[in-house]
């Protein structure tokens, strides 16, 4: 199959897809930065290679807008939440939670974020995932290989922990990986078994079959340290099969949910007012697109466009489901997060650094009004 037959895709997407990796190609990839042992640098400024697929984008991505690095030397970061003027970002591979700051550049805010066990680790992803913050400013985290969901109840690497929620039904879950909340005060996560040693569905500390997306009615509402309800977790999502990234739409109309393999695709769902999910659509598949990276973490902006981590580097879609742009990074993106004092700046957590772009748009705030 020609490359500009994938999915129907319009000739301009496929050529950008295919050109982007190919040597001496003018939408070529710069190579990834140097690492610098993880420790704040100077901002190292270049050209943003970006595709404009649409003339949407022109009032998103203003011209001459430029990718900064902030700070390298990682091995994969994910998770990144902007709050009382800091990046909070996940250095997954070890086991930390790092903050980073326009004055002091990243420093470690919390060691262990993820596995406890007394023995070493024997997969490749010892430490947490996502994270976002709740409608009380406290930082809610994806446990990854903690296999759980947890809570901090004040911004303090000594804070107190709770648990929110840590299994199904009697079985462990998999490894918490991104999550949301609702203005109604409940949590969505997704659970791949990412965080497993093996990272498979064959783990053999794998005790669900499923890997799912859940629901936590009363999150915000669990008492500081109380154990969570086990029996009011909800399953909502069962039948994709490396559930990913998550974000809401602007007014929590719709849940979006990704799924990074074997089929790259952007689901939707219809919120109910119970919270529960209905109406599965496909927003867009991505699979047949050969590039580095998956679709993974997912942001959205006040109007509603969606941006996520996926082949290439950044897409950025319409309300509808158009692709707007593809934002080529230097290294594969996990997550994204709209920070700064207007939400207008999108931070990018990329393999084994933290990017920033300048917008024209306001992001969605993590916690919307009730």
């Amino acid at each position: 199959m020609r490359r500009n037959d994938l999915l129907g895709l319009p000739p301009l997407i496929a050529l950008a897809i295919s050109c982007a990796f190919l040597p001496g190609c003018k939408h070529g990839v710069s190579p990834s930065p140097s690492a610098q042992t993880g420790e704040a640098s100077s901002v190292l400024t270049m050209p943003l290679n970006i595709e404009r697929l649409n003339p949407a984008i022109n009032r998103i991505i203003p011209a001459g807008a430029t990718l900064e690095r902030l700070v390298t030397g990682f091995q994969w970061v994910e998770g990144p939440v902007w709050d009382n003027g800091g990046l909070y970002f996940a250095a997954i591979h070890s086991n930390s939670i790092e903050r980073w700051t326009p004055s002091q550049g990243a420093s470690l805010f919390l060691q262990p974020s993820g596995y406890q066990g007394k023995t070493p680790y024997t997969g490749p992803e010892s430490g947490s995932n996502g994270m976002t913050l709740d409608a009380r400013g406290r930082l809610t985290v994806a446990g990854h290989a903690r296999r759980d969901v947890f809570r901090l109840e004040s911004l303090s690497p000594d804070a107190q922990i709770t648990i929110l929620a840590d299994s199904y039904q009697g079985k462990e879950l998999n490894s918490p990986n991104d999550l949301v909340y609702r203005s109604d005060g409940s949590l969505y996560f997704t659970d791949p078994p990412y965080g497993l040693p093996t990272q498979g569905d064959n783990d053999p500390s794998k005790q669900l079959k499923v890997n799912g997306v859940y629901r936590i009615p009363h999150a915000l509402e669990q008492k500081p340290g109380a154990p969570p309800d086990r029996a009011a977790l909800q399953l909502v999502v069962s039948n994709l099969s490396r559930p990913n990234g998550i974000a809401f739409s602007p007014g929590e109309k719709y849940l979006y949910v990704d799924n990074s393999e074997p089929q790259k695709l952007w689901m939707r769902y219809r919120v109910q007012p119970d919270g529960a999910l209905t109406d599965p659509k496909v927003f867009y598949d991505a699979t047949s697109i050969r590039a580095r990276g998956v679709p993974d973490g997912m942001k959205v902006d006040t109007e509603g466009n969606v941006y996520s981590a996926g082949p290439g580097g950044i897409w950025i879609f319409s309300p509808a489901g158009t692709p707007l742009a593809i934002i080529f990074t230097p290294e594969t993106v996990g997550n994204l997060a709209w920070g700064g004092p207007d939400r207008k700046t999108l931070y990018i957590a990329a393999a084994s650094s933290i990017y920033r772009i300048q917008t024209d748009v306001v992001g969605e705030p993590v916690v919307q009004p009730k």
